[in-house]
């Protein structure tokens, strides 16, 4: 959530930086509900003085033995409370459509995020690894996964519908081998502690990390059968559970950074992804991620994100992988990012590179929705910076093993880092 002294003091600017972002601010609102809650703040203010000056004449008035007159001025005080109470629940009124217009207000991108309206706009920052060269017809993941009997949609469709995968043998093998070398390159070199993490969560955790109240259509929602009890969501990413440990705490300051990573299954029902990627197991449902998170102050976010994409970049550099890295525009960064690196692998299959890793630096504006706090050097509480980044897509990591590692025969060649796992050198139809 952004901080509403920028809305206050800096309109205009955080009205220009939206606009960056896509976001047409509706300033015409937000100035009625705010010159309304500076109105309502000031009257409470005065009648709470009323209230206090009449209680303190009311004690004079009865040591002077004037009871008929304190009785009368007690009845006026009485009158104020009232008014106290009409106007300080039409405040929380007013103060509660302030913060759902909050809430639904994207982060600011920094100054360094380029100008632009859409992916096309991103800007390429280095090139990792070569484009691989083939002396034969290359195939796509899928029928390279037909050959191995190791990708069913069909089977998958009738379980659960469009967009889910079922996998099987050498591919489950893979995938596998996949968690675990990414776990294992960011626990052992990258410093991160492997944490478990429920799948499904409350709503204002969704809301801490700015899932929710905006983009409800593209969550899974669990609702008891009764109608009643507890609602709860599948989790889009395990950046919300992650994220989230350190709600409405306050974190000593020796122990900054922090630094979290996970295996779990993710849940999307991509409300807005109609007609995109229908084909293969790029865009699904349900997908496998290996998720980083950061929680640092806020004089190391910046370098923070520098680290946290370079451990994601180790893990495609560590499997061979050709891929690029850009800088997204204002108009392509997610909700809660003031800056985004995506990484994109090459893919043969499609001929083109797709996205594989996100890694954002959200500052505070998640902090500040779950009040998540360190001690600084003063000993007073200041809200924490917040970073997650994809280290990586089990999934599209897996598209990119087959498709770059596929021979001729069918067979695929194990890169050198996953034999340790796969006990072999190659998977063979």
């Amino acid at each position: 959530m952004l901080d509403p002294k920028l809305l206050r003091n800096d309109l205009e600017n955080v009205v220009a930086q939206l606009a960056r972002k896509g976001l047409h601010f509706d300033v015409t609102s937000y100035q009625a509900l705010e010159t309304k809650r500076r109105s309502l703040q000031l009257e409470t203010e005065s009648l709470q003085n009323k209230r206090k000056d009449g209680s303190k004449a009311v004690g004079l008035l009865m040591k002077d033995g004037k009871k008929p007159e304190a009785e009368e001025l007690k009845t006026e005080i009485a009158e104020i409370g009232v008014q106290l109470g009409a106007i300080e629940a039409e405040f929380q009124t007013v103060q509660g459509a302030l913060n759902q217009l909050l809430m639904e207000t994207p982060n600011l991108p920094d100054a360094s995020v380029p100008d632009g309206f859409d992916e096309n706009d991103n800007v390429e920052l280095s090139l990792v690894g070569e484009k691989p060269s083939f002396g034969f017809s290359v195939r796509d993941h899928i029928e390279i996964g037909e050959l191995f009997g190791g990708l069913d949609f069909d089977r998958a469709a009738q379980l659960s519908g469009s967009r889910f995968v079922t996998i099987h043998g050498e591919f489950a093998r893979l995938h596998r081998a996949l968690v675990q070398y990414m776990l294992d390159m960011h626990t052992e070199q990258h410093g991160y502690l492997e944490t478990y993490v429920p799948l499904l969560v409350d709503g204002p955790i969704l809301e801490g990390t700015g899932q929710l109240p905006k983009f409800k259509d593209d969550l899974f929602r669990i609702a008891p059968d009764d109608g009643g009890g507890r609602e709860r969501y599948l989790i889009p990413t395990a950046e919300v559970p992650l994220t989230n440990l350190v709600r409405d705490s306050i974190i000593d300051l020796a122990k900054l950074p922090l630094q979290y990573v996970a295996h779990t299954p993710c849940f999307r029902a991509e409300a807005g992804s109609y007609g995109r990627d229908v084909r293969g197991m790029f865009r699904q449902h349900q997908f496998d991620k290996v998720e980083l998170v950061w929680i640092t102050h806020p004089d190391h976010s910046w370098e923070a994100l520098e680290s946290l994409r370079g451990h994601a970049e180790s893990v495609l550099s560590g499997l061979g992988l050709h891929f690029r890295v850009v800088n997204l525009c204002g108009g392509d960064l997610g909700f809660s990012a003031a800056k985004t690196y995506d990484l994109e692998v090459w893919l043969p299959g499609q001929n083109q590179f797709r996205e594989i890793s996100s890694c954002s630096n959200c500052m505070d504006f998640q902090s500040r929705r779950m009040q998540a706090r360190f001690r600084n050097e003063q000993g007073k509480p200041e809200l924490v910076h917040t970073l997650n980044g994809s280290g990586v897509a089990i999934g599209r990591c897996l598209i990119a093993v087959v498709e770059n590692y596929q021979n001729e025969d069918g067979s695929i060649t194990v890169p050198e880092v996953l034999r340790p796992y796969i006990k072999t050198d190659r998977l063979t139809p």
